[in-house]
C-alpha cells in the first residue's frame, strides 16, 4: 500500500474507505471498505462486467467486452486521488482506483485508461494537455414523479425563480446555506472551484474549475458531481447535470478550455516567442473542427444531450471557431500568449468526465499530428449555418464506429464497448411512449 495512503488514513483517522471507479456513464461503483481492510489490501477485486452497465442499470454485451464466464479485474487505488468525503458522519475517505488486468495491464474499456492512453500520446511527443472545465447546472424542486417537468425550487423568499436572471448575485444568494455548504465540501474534497455565477436558465448556476493536469481535472468534475446532489439532498431541493432538463430554457455544457504546454520548458505551444499563434494551435483547432462530429457520444452520449444542442439556445450546431465567439463550437478566449487556449463549448454537463477529456484532446491531437488546415475564423452568428453535429444519439454512434483514426487512438476495444452501452439505452429509451406522442398522436392519427 502506498504511503500517502496510510498517512492520510492516520491523519484523519479514517473509519471506512469508498473504493470507486467511474463507469461508462460517470456513476461511481464499487465497495465500502473497513480502514484496516483497505490498508491490508494492495487492491479490490470486481465484476469486469461493471464497466459495460447502461445508465438505466442494464448490461451491454458484457459477454462480448469482459467473457461470458464474468471474470474480476484488479482495482488499484490511485493514491493522489484520496479525498475526505465531507458529508460523512464518521470520517471516510474516497479512493479512485484504475481497472487492470492480473497481469498489470489496463483494462481498455476503463474511462480512465482510455483518458490515461491519450495522455501518453501526447507525453510521447513532449507535451502535456491543461484543461479548466465549465460545468453547469441546475437546482430543481424535489419531484418522486418523472413523468412531471422539472421546476425551479423555492428560494429563501419563499418564491421559485421565474424569467431570467443571468449574472444575478440576488438569485445566487436566494440559495445561500446550499452555496456556503457546498464551497465548505468542495475544500474539505480538495476540489478546486473557482468561480460562482448565475447561468442564462431559471436557477441554472456554473461552476469553474482551476486550471490543471487533465486526469486530475476529471477527477473533480467525478467527485464535484457527487458533492453537488450531496448538498441538495441535505437542503431539501435535487440538482440535476442533465443536458437539457427543461423545455424552454437553456441546455447545460461542460466547457472544457484546453492549451498545450512543452513537458521540459512549460511554455504554451500555442504561442510563438514573439507572442504569436503557432502552427499547432490552428492545428489543434482543425483537429476540433474534423474529429469533434465523429466523437459525439463521448460528448452528447444520451438521447436527451440533443436536445440542448439547437439553433439559438445558447449552444453550438457546428464546429466553427472564433474569437470571442460564444456562437461556435470553439471559442478563442481573449488572453495573453502564455494564456493562449480555446474552449470547446460542446459538450454537455452530462457526460463522463474522463471520456469528454479523452475526446477533446484526442480531437486536437489527431489535427497537430496530420497538420490539418483550420476554417477561417467567424466573426459574426454560427447559428445562421447549417447544422454540422450530429442531430440524435443514433446517429452520432454510427459516425463513431466508422471512425478508424479515433478507433486507433482511443483504443478499438472501447469504442466498440462504448458505443454498445449507448446503443442498448437507445434501445431501452425507444420502448418509451412519450407525453408528445401522447399528446398529438392518441386522437388525431
Amino acid at each position: 500500500m502506498h504511503e500517502h495512503l496510510h498517512s492520510f488514513i492516520r491523519e484523519h483517522n479514517i473509519h471506512e474507505v469508498e473504493c470507486v471507479i467511474p463507469d461508462m456513464t460517470g456513476v461511481a461503483r464499487g465497495k465500502i471498505v473497513p480502514r484496516d481492510l483497505f490498508l491490508a489490501e494492495a487492491s479490490m477485486k470486481m465484476s469486469r462486467a461493471v464497466l459495460t452497465i447502461t445508465v438505466n442499470g442494464e448490461f451491454a454485451e458484457f459477454e462480448r467486452f469482459v467473457g461470458a464466464n464474468d471474470p474480476d479485474m484488479v482495482c488499484v487505488p490511485d493514491p493522489s486521488s484520496i479525498r475526505l468525503v465531507p458529508w460523512a458522519i464518521e470520517p471516510v475517505a474516497v479512493v479512485i482506483h484504475d481497472c487492470e488486468d492480473f497481469d498489470g495491464q489496463p483494462i481498455g474499456i476503463s474511462p480512465r485508461a482510455v483518458l490515461r492512453r491519450v495522455l501518453k500520446l501526447y507525453a510521447e511527443r513532449g507535451w502535456r494537455p491543461v484543461v479548466a472545465p465549465e460545468m453547469e447546472f441546475y437546482l430543481i424542486r424535489q419531484n418522486s414523479n418523472p413523468h412531471e417537468p422539472l421546476r425551479p425550487p423555492t428560494g429563501r423568499a419563499g418564491r421559485s425563480e421565474v424569467g431570467r436572471q443571468s449574472f444575478s448575485i440576488d438569485a445566487v444568494n436566494d440559495f445561500d446555506p446550499f452555496f456556503q455548504e457546498l464551497s465548505t465540501f468542495c475544500q474539505q474534497a480538495k476540489l478546486n472551484v473557482e468561480t460562482l455565477i448565475h447561468e442564462v436558465g431559471a436557477c441554472q448556476m456554473e461552476i469553474n474549475f482551476a486550471h490543471g493536469d487533465a486526469m486530475a481535472l476529471a477527477d473533480q468534475v467525478f467527485l464535484f458531481k457527487r458533492a453537488v446532489r450531496e448538498t441538495a439532498y441535505r437542503h431539501n431541493i435535487f440538482a440535476t447535470f442533465m443536458a437539457k432538463p427543461m423545455e424552454g430554457e437553456p441546455g447545460s455544457a461542460m466547457h472544457i478550455h484546453q492549451s498545450i504546454v512543452d513537458s521540459t520548458s512549460g511554455e504554451n505551444i500555442f504561442s510563438a516567442a514573439d507572442g504569436t499563434a503557432t502552427p499547432q494551435f490552428f492545428q489543434h483547432i482543425a483537429g476540433m473542427q474534423k474529429y469533434l462530429p465523429l466523437v459525439m457520444p463521448m460528448l452528447a452520449p444520451y438521447v436527451n444531450s440533443y436536445r440542448r444542442l439547437s439553433r439559438h439556445a445558447a449552444a453550438p450546431i457546428n464546429v466553427r471557431w472564433g474569437y470571442d465567439n460564444r456562437t461556435c463550437g470553439i471559442r478563442i478566449p481573449p488572453s495573453g500568449p502564455a494564456a493562449r487556449r480555446l474552449e470547446n463549448r460542446v459538450p454537455g454537463v452530462d457526460v463522463n468526465p474522463y471520456l469528454a477529456m479523452a475526446a477533446t484532446l484526442a480531437c486536437g491531437y489527431l489535427g497537430m499530428v496530420q497538420q490539418l488546415q483550420a476554417s477561417e475564423p467567424m466573426s459574426d452568428s454560427a447559428y445562421d449555418l447549417d447544422f454540422e453535429l450530429p442531430r440524435s444519439l443514433e446517429d452520432a454512434v454510427a459516425l463513431m464506429q466508422d471512425c478508424p483514426e479515433l478507433s486507433e487512438i482511443l483504443g478499438e476495444q472501447f469504442v466498440q464497448a462504448f458505443c454498445a452501452v449507448k446503443e442498448k439505452e437507445f434501445e431501452t429509451f425507444n420502448r418509451g411512449i412519450t407525453a408528445w406522442e401522447r399528446e398529438h398522436l392518441q386522437l388525431h392519427v
